[in-house]
C-alpha cells in the first residue's frame, strides 16, 4: 500500500529529493552491474513501479524503497538522504600516527575479541592463479583458529592445506586500528565432541546459515600483527 504526502515527508530524517534518490539508485546499480529490470525483479515489483518509487512523486511506498535499498546493499537512510560521512578509511590519518608491531601475545588477545575474519588459500586451478579469500565466523580455541563451514563449500579446504587467516579492527573516529595475520595449515576437526563443544560456544552459529557441520582448525605456523596508534600531542 502506498503512503500519502505526510508519509513522504516523514519517511527519512532528511529531505527527500527525487532526483538525488534516483541518481543514487542508478549509481549503485551500475556499481553492481545490475539492470533496472533485475533490480525490480529482486525487489518484488514491476519495472514501471520501480521508476515511480525512484521518482517519489506526491507519495511513495517507503516499504518498497526499503526493499530497493536492501537489494542494493545500502542503508535505507543513505539511499533516501545520501551518505553523511566519508566511507571508512577515507578520512585521512591521525595527526601523529605510528605503525607498531604486535607481539604474539598481543595478537592472540586481539583475535579473541573478534568473531569475523578471512581465510585465504591457493585454489590450485591452472586457469586461476589468484588465491581464494573467504569471510568466516571464527572462534579462538587454545592457540588455534576454528571456523565452521559447509563440507562442500569453498572454505572447506583439505587437511594440510596452507592457509592464511586475517582479521582487523578500525576506529574511524580516532584513525587507529590493528590487523593480525595467522599463517598455518588447515586441519578438519573429526572429533565430534570437540566440534559440538565449539558449536555451543557464543557465536558458534555461522551468519551464512545452513547446517555447515564441518569445523576446520587453522594450526598456526606464524602469527604476526600490526597496529596503527596515534601519539599524544606534545605538552
Amino acid at each position: 500500500m502506498r503512503g500519502g504526502p505526510e508519509q513522504s515527508r516523514s519517511a527519512g530524517k532528511g529531505s527527500l529529493d527525487a532526483e538525488d534518490v534516483a541518481g543514487r539508485v542508478a549509481v549503485r546499480r551500475k556499481q553492481l552491474g545490475m539492470s533496472r529490470e533485475e533490480l525490480a525483479l529482486r525487489a518484488g515489483m514491476s519495472t514501471a513501479y520501480l521508476r515511480q518509487v525512484e521518482e517519489l512523486g506526491a507519495g511513495f511506498d517507503a516499504d518498497a524503497l526499503r526493499r530497493v535499498a536492501r537489494v542494493l546493499g545500502m542503508p535505507y537512510e543513505e539511499l533516501v538522504t545520501g551518505s553523511r560521512e566519508a566511507p571508512p578509511g577515507r578520512g585521512g590519518p591521525a595527526a601523529r600516527p605510528v605503525l607498531q608491531r604486535l607481539s604474539e601475545g598481543e595478537c592472540w588477545e586481539r583475535l579473541g575479541t573478534h568473531g569475523i575474519g578471512r581465510v585465504a588459500y591457493e585454489a590450485g586451478r591452472e586457469d586461476d592463479e589468484a588465491p581464494v579469500v573467504m569471510p568466516v565466523n571464527y572462534r579462538v580455541d587454545g592457540r588455534t583458529i576454528a571456523y565452521r563451514t559447509d563440507p562442500a563449500g569453498a572454505a572447506a579446504v583439505a587437511s594440510g592445506t596452507s592457509v592464511a587467516f586475517e582479521t582487523d579492527f578500525v576506529d574511524e573516529e580516532h584513525r587507529v586500528g590493528w590487523s593480525v595475520l595467522v599463517a598455518g595449515a588447515a586441519e578438519p576437526i573429526s572429533d565430534a565432541a570437540a566440534a559440538q563443544a565449539l558449536g555451543r560456544r557464543p557465536g558458534g552459529e555461522p551468519w551464512a546459515g545452513g547446517k555447515r557441520e564441518l569445523w576446520i582448525r587453522v594450526v598456526p605456523r606464524e602469527v604476526s600483527g600490526r597496529a596503527i596508534r596515534s601519539l599524544p600531542q606534545p605538552g
